[in-house]
């Protein structure tokens, strides 16, 4: 249960935090304490309070009662310029990048390499690259961040906190697009700061890496501290426990899929960039109805361009896409839904939702020009809110109401309203991409019956997600995309991570 008493040689420490947001009690009297070279995990549901306790932490907000201490003495960050000044550093959920910057400019900002007065602009780019060589993060250090993927952003975000040599270092579902290799590339380097004295706070849902890189664990739910473990007295499920009360099962129930006629047919889909280059390659697959199929690689080969094509956010430049027969090639958004899709995408807030908008019309979206949610073109609020209010329930949405503008709420929360509102179209074909990041391992529970359910009465499913234990329990199938091509199809009975893994890093020798 929660200790009232830091461990010895803390060098931060969080007492009685207190956090609120209008009537929501967002971090209700938290203690935490982390000593001198451990990796300790923070860990709890959507809702929970840890990206709170985080920004708190790093200065991004201000703590309604409580305090924190670096090595015994009181620090008081009017904002996270204070923190990176005391040696903090943070690589969030949520980029803070700038979109309009080379990568380089974003890594070094504010603690840019000069010569002669001016930004020596060759050594910050020669230490960006000497840095990402090192720890396996492969980005071009002169790309635009606002060209990038959603991966290779975040890996932007880690090469962020890895130049500053934070003394403290935030990490914020920091390997949510790495492969295997690459994963445990990243632990190595967490290990080897870890002994070089740097304190790691590990925010994750991923038990499996706890278990794996962490020292110890504290467990928020409701804004609380519920437990404090130490990670090789403890086990997954005793954690799970913690952080929901109950119960969760770890595996995905399924029985043997049995698919159908082809619902997605593309036949050598081509995307190309801005200079010319295939960054899809002349892509084909067909997906059943009544199966999932996966689609597996490192952020940056082709999956979002491709996954672009297929919904209609972008015109292939080549080959051709028909969803139930009908081709959608040169179809809009809207063409594509009629035909029969449904789409998570993988930014939830920028494709996903209108975050100024409430809860009922991002849920409405995709419904709101028919039946029952419009009459006579007029839209009919009453029958919207009550579709709303059965979804939050239903999907377990923590808001604190329909009526609440869904850019108010966590991650994992926003995720949840996009997938609740996907799932309830009962289309033909659902693409779900990343459908689980950033979500607790209850909704991870929820979600993953939910798709296969989807499956089970007759709907095409592709998932595209950097998790690859996500994909090895749902999957029928698995595609594996490598610089634009998909590369190998691998049955489910026949897929293992090492060799996803390899076939991810172009090394297809070595996975046969």
């Amino acid at each position: 249960m929660p200790g009232s008493d830091a461990p010895v040689g803390a060098v931060l420490e969080a007492r009685g935090i207190v956090k609120r947001f209008g009537s929501l009690l967002a971090n209700d009297h938290i203690d935490l304490a982390v000593t001198r070279g451990e990796v300790h995990a923070v860990m709890g549901e959507n809702g929970a309070g840890k990206s709170t306790l985080m920004s708190i932490l790093y200065g991004m907000q201000q703590p309604d009662a409580g305090e924190i201490l670096l090595a015994g003495r009181a620090v008081h960050y009017r904002s996270a310029l204070d923190a990176i000044a005391e040696g903090m550093g943070m690589v969030h959920q949520a980029f803070k990048l700038f979109n309009s910057l080379a990568v380089w400019e974003n890594v070094v900002y504010g603690m840019e390499p000069r010569k002669g007065g001016l930004i020596d602009r060759r050594a910050a780019i020669d230490r960006v690259a000497e840095l990402a060589a090192r720890y396996q993060l492969a980005v071009d250090p002169s790309a635009t961040v606002g060209k990038l993927s959603v991966g290779v952003r975040q890996r932007v975000e880690i090469l962020k906190a890895l130049y500053r040599e934070a003394q403290i270092l935030i990490l914020d579902e920091p390997t949510a697009v790495l492969t295997p290799q690459e994963r445990d590339g990243l632990f190595d380097v967490i290990r080897h700061l870890a002994a070089d004295g740097r304190t790691i706070l590990f925010v994750t849902h991923k038990l499996h890496e706890v278990m794996t890189v962490t020292d110890r664990v504290t467990v928020l739910r409701d804004g609380r501290v519920v437990e404090k473990m130490v990670t090789a007295e403890t086990s997954p499920r005793e954690i799970i426990r913690a952080m929901t009360g109950r119960a969760v099962n770890l595996t995905v129930d399924k029985t043997p899929a049995a698919p159908g006629a082809p619902v997605l047919v593309a036949e050598a889909l081509t995307v190309l960039s801005e200079h010319g280059r295939p960054v899809v390659d002349r892509a084909t697959l067909a997906i059943r109805s009544g199966e999932i199929v996966g689609i597996a690689g490192v952020a940056g080969n082709g999956q979002t361009e491709l996954i672009e094509a297929l919904t209609g956010l972008r015109k292939p430049d080549g080959g051709r896409v028909a969803i139930a027969g009908i081709d959608v090639t040169g179809a809009d958004v809207d063409g594509h839904r009629v035909a029969g899709l449904a789409y998570i995408p993988e930014d939830r807030a920028v494709t996903g939702t209108a975050r100024a908008a409430s809860a009922t019309d991002n849920l409405a979206m995709g419904f709101h020009r028919h039946p029952p949610l419009a009459r006579r073109r007029l839209l009919d609020r009453g029958v919207m809110a009550e579709r709303a209010r059965a979804m939050i329930a239903r999907f377990g949405i923590r808001i604190a109401s329909e009526k609440t503008a869904v850019g108010t709420l966590s991650g994992g929360n926003l995720q949840k309203v996009v997938v609740a509102r996907e799932l309830s179209h009962r289309a033909a074909l659902l693409i779900a991409e990343q459908p689980t990041r950033g979500v607790d391992v209850g909704a991870i529970e929820f979600i993953h019956a939910e798709l296969v359910a989807e499956r089970d009465r007759g709907a095409a499913v592709l998932l595209v997600s950097a998790e690859l234990t996500e994909i090895l329990a749902l999957a029928d199938r698995i595609l594996v995309m490598y610089e634009g091509r998909i590369l190998a199809e691998v049955p489910a009975a026949e897929a293992t991570e090492e060799r996803l893994g390899l076939l991810m890093a172009g090394r297809l020798q070595e996975a046969a």
